[in-house]
């Protein structure tokens, strides 16, 4: 594998007459930085802009996991994946749709591109006050209303873990000639257990980006964009990335990529039997809890808005308590050294992975019902 072969070729002592600028010289470097496999694209190493080696064999191998026609290594995150997606399949002045709580990058392509933004609303959820999933009708009229529309770009699962119906939203966008781009960032783990929605990659969708680095062992910035229609021009996908991405993508970066790609080819069955298993009892402790709620998990009721819920994001809920949410964040971090993901108005987000430890659940749920113990309404 790629993090195998950088180890072997810094200990064949051949010297760095090149970039990086650190040498790999642990001399000068704390020693817990990766400074020994940090390279630039020296012979046997492959170029991610024009890959036909070991790098090439990285994306097939991040292809056949997730079951697309063809996927890129992504070093600079989701974000470049959905500039250069929308980019590669419009030109100035064409319109593009996009559910209003889209990621920043999509009005940011927009700008880029000389593009009109359509937005759409996606409900809110009364009991939580968190976005629903946008319907596959709410599209259908949109693009009725404008049948110039080149592309639609939806993300499932959101933050907060809500899923839209992909494969219903799908028919409509391809009925209407348009290509659905959907932002997968939160959704990298879905399609590799039952016990999660399924990824929209099997779904319909044309293109979909997902961040490996927010749901599974990868470092910042690690992320894969799918192909997975013919409706695809690949190529353009390929050029638009070679403008957006570095022009000396980091090999720690892609070492990462190819790792977790071969963690998940090897290891994926008992990873997520085991990561389900602590969820599930997590949920049953949450069944003690008096005054917050947890999103579709414990005691929470249901929520009509919702196709479905990505059960790995915890979203605790302080509405309707004497508690905010910025007061939980604070006693969560310093009472019970727990650090959350983000703090919104009425909730805050918890984000677990397939990494999360036993202990850890237990941390979080013994923290909540021991917090909520203190609340009275």
């Amino acid at each position: 594998m790629l993090y195998d072969k950088l180890k072997e070729y810094s200990n064949e002592g051949v010297y760095p007459m090149h970039m990086p600028g650190h040498k790999r010289n642990g001399k000068f470097m704390p020693s817990d930085l990766p400074y020994d496999i940090d390279i630039t694209e020296v012979y046997g190493f492959d170029d991610l802009h024009n890959a036909n080696g070991i790098l090439l064999e990285s994306s097939k191998l991040a292809a056949e996991l997730y079951g697309s026609f063809e996927a890129f290594m992504l070093v600079n995150g989701t974000t470049v994946g959905i500039l250069a997606a929308i980019g590669a399949h419009t030109k100035s002045g064409d319109k593009i749709l996009a559910v209003n709580n889209c990621h920043w990058s999509t009005p940011n392509a927009a700008k880029l591109f000389d593009l009109e933004i359509i937005y759409i609303c996606a409900d809110i959820d009364e009991t939580s006050g968190v976005p629903c999933s946008i319907s596959p009708s709410a599209i259908e009229e949109s693009l009725k209303k404008d049948p110039n529309i080149k592309m639609v770009v939806i993300t499932s699962p959101t933050y907060e873990g809500v899923v839209s119906d992909v494969a219903a939203i799908a028919d409509e966008v391809h009925r209407a000639g348009a290509l659905l781009l959907v932002d997968s960032a939160h959704g990298a783990h879905l399609g590799f257990a039952e016990f999660f929605p399924e990824s929209a990659i099997k779904l319909g969708a044309d293109i979909v980006v997902v961040s490996i680095h927010k749901t599974l062992p990868a470092l910042t910035q690690c992320s894969l964009l799918h192909v997975c229609s013919e409706r695809v021009d690949s190529a353009a996908i390929k050029e638009m990335l070679s403008i957006l991405q570095t022009s000396s993508p980091s090999y720690v970066l892609m070492a990462s990529i190819d790792y977790c790609l071969r963690l998940l080819k090897s290891d994926k069955d008992i990873l997520f039997r085991d990561y389900i298993l602590n969820l599930m009892r997590f949920n049953e402790r949450l069944y003690d809890l008096r005054y917050l709620t947890v999103l579709c998990k414990g005691k929470d009721c249901s929520h009509p808005g919702f196709f479905e819920c990505d059960f790995g994001k915890i979203v605790i809920m302080t509405k309707n308590t004497p508690l905010n949410s910025v007061n939980l964040a604070d006693k969560l971090r310093e009472e019970y050294l727990i650090e959350v993901e983000r703090v919104f108005d009425d909730y805050v987000i918890a984000l677990t992975s397939i990494c999360d430890t036993q202990e850890g659940f237990i941390r979080l749920a013994d923290a909540l019902c021991e917090i909520d113990a203190t609340l009275n309404v």
